[in-house]
């Protein structure tokens, strides 16, 4: 009991000193000082000279390390001490402690429109209103990424309620709008937490990752999202863990590859291009269907190298059937959100290209019409821009489930519209399709961009979608997506039975 006594003294000295270290201390350094030297003379003085130092020296490195700098690593461990030292009071007087973790809600926005500087001031100012919501003893540490951890003070009533109710409060002064250079910026941020007699182990790193675990849950629920830990969330982190893990491994081998689908004109039966499409060929599973594995991309935030392999890939082949002779004009590589947003996604374009040996006109971006319809990113307006100034294609694909404005398309400096499937599904049958595709091209042909029918699947939506006008059809009515060796196979059999596709030149229906 003794021994534990003196531990507790101990810890709160250094507490109590951490907070002597602040910089809001030196304000008050002088009057300490003065009233030193009035109430007890030199004595008190000398004291306070020596004394502070001396007492600075022995609680050694518990105070030098907040001082450290700010990586990663230095700073997560601090964090673990917090959780430890808060975990100590717990088992000595029966109170509780919890970690909360504050992600702040889609960074990447306010970086784009701001730049760097300007998330920096407003995290550290979102930081300080956090501060005013926490008691007197709780702790704040930075970790990577905006990320801030919060351990709090052991005390006697620690319950879920409190903890939600903590939760709002954090989120609710985060939600103030920071004033900056003249404008209103606005951020939110989603918290998770874990009250310490539920962490998964009596430890401050298990607190901690318990915390984490639940604040990632948060993020992808968000934004605002709240979430307490639970033991599935840990199950739930492993597996996500495990499948970033698994498929960082598949792009890295090469078993995440393109898969071909032609693109035909109307007029003449040629193949104008092909559409690169992600499969996993999975060394147990086989080929497995995009449906199963893309959502878990964006999930684990490897759509940037996903991204990266199937441009790499698609132009590889192009190259590749150059050299064999068969004429490809062009290959359409879908973009997502993330990667246009990458500032250096036109330097990076343009070097494949030169390396491949390609000139731009033989790319084409492919974009959801849902990305720029959301899009207030002019990084992304930029970078399509840059990308359409160097000679590559730009289609605007799904089109008419978006509603992207004319403006927009035009902002974005689009050259072909790609007409979503439940348009042309029975278009050859259903007058009410007809007339919905009927004014698609109506507008394309208005503002002077080209068109492509998705999801064609028989040769009587071809024949209708090439007397209303459309300019080119892709679907599996022509040809099924496939690995580049059949399709190298494909383009000689079409090749040779061109004059055997539907070619129907009356227009306007």
């Amino acid at each position: 009991m003794a021994r534990s006594g003196v531990t507790l003294f101990w810890r709160r000295l250094v507490s109590v000193l951490g907070w002597v270290r602040r910089p809001e201390f030196l304000v008050f350094l002088p009057a300490i000082t003065l009233a030193g030297f009035w109430t007890g003379g030199e004595r008190v003085l000398l004291l306070l000279s020596i004394g502070l130092p001396l007492l600075f020296a022995l609680t050694g490195s518990e105070l030098r390390r907040p001082a450290e700098g700010g990586e990663d690593g230095s700073m997560t461990e601090r964090a673990i001490r917090m959780m430890d030292q808060a975990l100590a009071v717990v088992g000595e007087t029966g109170r509780n402690t919890a970690c909360l973790i504050v992600q702040f809600d889609d960074l990447e926005r306010l970086l784009a429109h701001h730049g760097r500087a300007a998330q920096a001031e407003v995290i550290a100012r979102s930081a300080d209103r956090i501060r005013g919501v926490l008691r007197v003893g709780d702790h704040v540490v930075h970790l990577h990424g905006g990320t801030i951890a919060l351990a709090l003070t052991p005390v006697r009533r620690l319950d879920l309620e409190s903890m939600v109710q903590l939760g709002a409060r954090l989120q609710a002064a985060v939600a103030e709008p920071v004033s900056l250079g003249g404008a209103h910026v606005y951020i939110t941020c989603s918290v998770g937490f874990c009250i310490g007699g539920r962490a998964p182990q009596f430890s401050g790193r298990a607190l901690l990752d318990a915390a984490q675990a639940a604040a990632d849950e948060a993020l992808r629920c968000g934004p605002c999202g709240l979430r307490a830990w639970s033991p599935d969330l840990s199950r739930q982190r492993e597996a996500q863990i495990a499948l970033r893990d698994g498929l960082e491994a598949a792009i890295e081998r090469g078993e995440i590859i393109p898969f071909f689908q032609p693109q035909i004109s109307t007029d003449t039966g040629e193949l104008s291009g092909f559409e690169a499409l992600a499969r996993w060929n999975h060394p147990e599973r086989g080929i497995v269907p995009p449906s199963e594995f893309l959502p878990a991309v964006e999930d684990c935030d490897l759509s940037d190298r996903l991204g990266e392999a199937m441009l790499q890939q698609s132009l590889a082949a192009l190259a590749e059937w150059d050299r064999a002779g068969l004429r490809v004009p062009s290959v359409s590589v879908n973009f997502s959100a993330s990667e246009l947003r990458n500032p250096h996604l036109p330097e990076r374009i343009r070097w494949e290209l030169d390396r491949m040996e390609l000139k731009p006109q033989r790319l084409t971006i492919e974009i959801l019409e849902t990305v720029i319809a959301a899009a207030e990113n002019d990084v992304v307006a930029s970078n399509i821009a840059q990308l359409a100034a160097m000679g590559c294609g730009v289609d605007l694909d799904d089109f008419g489930t978006g509603h992207a404005s004319i403006l927009t398309i035009r902002r974005f400096v689009v050259r072909r519209l790609k007409i979503d499937r439940s348009f042309v599904t029975r278009v050859d049958q259903d007058r009410e399709q007809q007339r919905m595709v009927s004014a698609i091209l109506s507008l394309a042909e208005r503002l002077g961009l080209d068109t492509l029918a998705e999801g064609v699947e028989t040769a009587g939506e071809h024949a209708i979608l090439s007397q209303l006008g459309c300019g080119h059809v892709q679907g599996f009515g022509l040809a099924r997506p496939m690995p580049m060796e059949e399709a190298s196979q494909w383009i000689s059999r079409h090749n040779a039975r061109t004059e055997r596709i539907p070619r129907i030149g009356l227009r306007g229906i």
